[in-house]
């Protein structure tokens, strides 16, 4: 989500969680410093972070003694408190003393990065009145996993299941997967989108929606029908190729357009995702749920 060079001070004394969250920042283009305490954290404000992402509960000096010295030192940096269990009256006291805003352990990493792009946005570019542009809220193209065109399903369906287990992963921090696969042509176009929905229909015999005789309307299916079906249609779907069972290429939109228009666009065209563009190249995928992330943020 990020699109500027966002630089993020991480302050957190448990070094798994420093490690994961670095990674995965880093490939979502935000450059990160790094602090296992309140006093490390506080030395490294020369290092002139954009946001600061602040563990409340931490050994000797804890995040409310931080946030206090950081507003102090520096007024307008927007700190982000990560709360853990039983400390959401921390986090309250930690709103009422300055911090930007909040998020508990374990959190999302979608959410996590849309909060740091929201923070610089409002501190740094954009004033409270002018609202976020689709390139602003979307995952880059690079973040989305695709394959080939003409691969079979069984392929497809094992990067589906890498983009949720493969994705990095603690007590404290998830990254989920996007439900779907983006399906790209030998020129590397995406040709098409394959999501969870898509295999679930392909599993479906063809004679299930088949017209029946009249006489037989009123039919149940017995359990003795349905028993073994979903194993067997799956081993015949397996081997399929992809594009036998991709749904079309999802509309584009603009880098630069209004979240009004790509809600438009969803909402009319009855999809989940859009293709991101960029003088004609595709550079990244805007969901409903980067949507409902804004919606949240407006609210609040």
């Amino acid at each position: 989500m990020a699109n500027l060079k966002i630089k993020v001070l991480l302050i957190d004394d448990e070094a798994q969680f420093r490690a994961t969250t670095e990674k995965i920042l880093m490939r979502r283009g935000f450059e990160t410093i790094l602090a296992e305490s309140g006093p490390a954290g506080l030395d490294k404000l020369a290092a002139k972070p954009d946001v600061v992402i602040l563990d409340i509960k931490m050994p000797g000096m804890d995040g409310l003694d931080v946030l206090a010295a950081i507003r102090k030192a520096e007024p307008k940096l927007p700190v982000i408190m990560l709360t853990g269990h039983g400390s959401e009256s921390l986090a309250q006291d930690a709103l009422k003393k300055g911090a930007y805003d909040f998020l508990a352990k374990p959190c999302d990493i979608d959410l996590l990065a849309s909060k740091i792009t929201e923070a610089y946005r409002v501190g740094h570019v954009m004033p409270d009145s002018q609202e976020s542009r689709v390139k602003n809220v979307m995952i880059p193209i690079a973040e989305y996993t695709s394959v080939s065109v003409d691969a079979k399903v069984r392929q497809a369906i094992e990067l589906l299941r890498q983009s949720f287990h493969g994705k990095a992963a603690t007590d404290s921090i998830m990254e989920t997967g996007h439900r779907s696969v983006l399906v790209t042509d030998m020129s590397g176009e995406v040709a098409g989108i394959l999501a969870i929905s898509d295999l679930l229909q392909g599993l479906m015999p063809t004679y299930l929606s088949a017209p029946r005789p009249s006489t037989a309307d009123s039919i149940q299916y017995s359990p003795m029908f349905w028993a073994g079906a979903f194993t067997r249609e799956l081993k015949i779907l397996a081997e399929r190729q992809v594009s036998l069972l991709m749904s079309p290429v999802p509309p584009a939109v603009d880098e630069n357009a209004t979240l009004m228009e790509a809600s438009y666009q969803m909402l009319q065209r009855n999809v989940r995702r859009l293709l991101v563009k960029s003088n004609g190249k595709t550079v990244g995928v805007i969901r409903e749920q980067d949507l409902f992330f804004e919606v949240e943020r407006i609210l609040r």
